[in-house]
């Protein structure tokens, strides 16, 4: 006789009870248990395998038999007990999902949207805080043979820095991706992933080398000649109000913008410390234009994008044909505009026009070989299928204007322009990021330089960013997206109005085009209202109802209380920290 010869094999008929009878070493439990209530892993000597969110599943399997945990052992019998047995079992089966997804809800916010355990998210949260702390005494902006009190305001001013940056990123990256998750283009990990090695790359290969500590002109310089200890408590405190609002913010899921953090914050410690004369009125009614002029102009924009796409692609008589035709154009103009707008070309306008249009055609046909590669079985069977079906339509669909109503296509059709424009959707997104992490990390990296650069002497008016403050800046952001960044992209992806490929597609055209043209013409603009006014442009292309007016009550009302906000908190910061610094500096 085998170890095993005494198991139930699976022909074997007999009941549960006379099982039992031969074998009494065995014990059945009178109740199932979920999994919450199986030992901790700690408890355990080993354990092969273990999956969180379903139902606890046997340690050990057998080819031949249908050995199962004891705690399953009452649905090893459901056959031979008939009907009933069988209810039961899919009752106490429904029981338990119930419980591993009410478990799952009440997971920290972090491992509920990655779907990680609670032990990995603190891991990660811990790792993040861990170099946070420990990273800067590697850095050659510390100082080197500089004074132990020049070293500790160093050490304090790049940790300012990190929080700002660590704020961007939980906020300002939904631009580039909250689209390509709510439409299903990327998972919420996918697009985190992306964005962490893009945003990264891009502010270090991409961020400013040389800033102004005057951000975006909103400040004169000359006010604060010979008054370095009050500019560098403003600088440290500007970030620290910025980066304040804007965890507030993501706290909430409001996407709001970055540089007016940073400009709302240094126009507060410049009016209270500098007076009147301290502040260019005139660019901050320019920067306040943007909340009217920017969601209009994106909302517009995107609501023309997505009427396209329904007219010329959706009415065709082969949309999943029109769709992939229309990729690599699209692709290839979007390309070259971000290309020549972002990227660090040539100073030749020649050189640099012919630059972008080869990163263009480098997309274009990246595109075109993956739409290929990847949905060409379907393409090839749309083509058979629209030969044999017959065209009465096509004459209707010649006469359709651009704002008629168009019903979308079905089936394989549908498959194709989705699959289509999911790949379209990831590409631009990808773009934005790499363009994203090199333009915005300076909201964060510049104030931070200019105090490093007071505190080793430099006058803090013009300064050179060195490569490890740029790679620090960059680190807090990829930590920011990490840890807090699904807030904001569940609002721009989900909570504004319902997306879809093609419908994220047009928005995030729309943003990237109406942001490029707006900063080449010198137009004052906002790349996350233009992004939320792109998506309600395309929810306005459905009907005016498929918008949420209570998402967008709460987001303009963010916006509108930003600059004051970030004024408030730069003044209290500045007093705090001028009555700590007034014994050191």
């Amino acid at each position: 006789m085998t170890p095993f010869s005494c198991l139930p094999s699976a022909g074997n008929t007999a009941s549960p009870e006379a099982f039992l009878l031969r074998n009494p070493h065995l014990h059945v439990p009178k109740y199932r248990y979920n999994e919450t209530q199986l030992p901790k892993k700690e408890s355990l000597m080993w354990r092969p395998f273990q999956v969180p969110t379903r139902p606890y599943r046997p340690i050990l399997s057998l080819t031949n038999s249908k050995l199962m945990h004891p705690s399953a052992s009452i649905s090893s019998f459901a056959e031979a007990e008939g009907e009933k047995e069988q209810k039961e079992g899919i009752q106490l089966e429904t029981h338990d999902q119930e419980d591993a997804k009410t478990n799952e809800d009440d997971l920290p916010g972090m491992a509920q949207a990655f779907h990680i355990s609670s032990r990995t998210a603190s891991a990660i949260a811990i790792f993040i805080a861990f170099a946070a702390l420990s990273l800067p005494f590697f850095m050659k902006s510390l100082g080197q043979g500089v004074s132990l009190k020049t070293k500790f305001l160093s050490y304090a001013t790049l940790l300012f820095g990190f929080y700002m940056a660590w704020n961007i990123g939980a906020n300002d990256v939904a631009n580039a991706m909250g689209t390509s998750v709510g439409s299903g283009a990327l998972t919420l990990r996918q697009a985190v992933l992306t964005a962490a090695i893009l945003e990264f790359s891009g502010a270090l290969l991409m961020g400013t080398h040389v800033t102004s500590t005057m951000q975006k002109g909103i400040l004169v310089a000359n006010v604060f000649q010979g008054k370095n200890s009050l500019l560098f408590a403003g600088l440290l405190s500007s970030l620290a109000a910025a980066g304040t609002w804007l965890q507030v913010a993501s706290y909430y899921g409001w996407p709001v913008s970055t540089t007016h953090c940073i400009v709302g914050s240094m126009v507060g410690f410049g009016l209270v410390y500098g007076g009147a004369g301290a502040v260019f009125w005139s660019s901050l009614a320019r920067v306040t234009s943007s909340w009217v002029i920017s969601p209009i102009m994106g909302a517009m924009v995107s609501f023309l994008v997505y009427k396209c796409i329904r007219r010329f692609v959706y009415s065709a008589h082969n949309p999943g044909q029109a769709a992939a035709a229309a990729a690599p154009i699209a692709v290839f103009v979007g390309v070259t505009g971000i290309s020549f707008a972002a990227f660090p070309l040539s100073k030749s306008f020649a050189i640099a026009l012919a630059q972008a249009l080869g990163c263009g055609a480098a997309g274009a046909l990246f595109v075109h070989k993956i739409i290929n590669k990847q949905l060409g079985h379907l393409l090839v069977k749309s083509t058979s299928s629209s030969h044999s079906e017959p065209q009465e339509n096509t004459t209707q669909n010649k006469n359709l204007g651009l704002l008629s109503e168009i019903a979308g296509p079905k089936g394989t059709q549908l498959e194709i322009v989705y699959g289509v424009f999911g790949y379209m959707q990831v590409l631009s997104a990808c773009f934005m990021s790499f363009a994203h992490g090199g333009n915005d990390v300076s909201n964060a990296i510049g104030p931070l330089a200019a105090a490093l650069s007071i505190l080793q002497g430099g006058s803090g008016n013009e300064i050179v960013i060195p490569n490890d403050v740029l790679a620090w800046g960059g680190f807090g952001i990829v930590a920011g997206l990490m840890m807090w960044g699904y807030r904001v992209i569940a609002t721009i992806g989900k909570k504004i109005t319902e997306l879809t490929p093609t419908r994220g597609f047009a928005a995030e055209f729309a943003a990237a085009s109406v942001v490029l043209f707006a900063s080449k013409l010198g137009l004052p603009i906002s790349a996350t209202h233009t992004l939320v006014g792109a998506v309600m442009g395309v929810g306005f292309a459905r009907g005016l109802n498929r918008v949420r007016t209570e998402t967008v009550r709460e987001i303009a009302t963010s916006w509108a209380i930003t600059i004051p906000v970030g004024a408030s908190l730069a003044v209290f910061y500045t007093w705090i920290l001028i009555k700590l610094l007034s014994n050191v500096l």
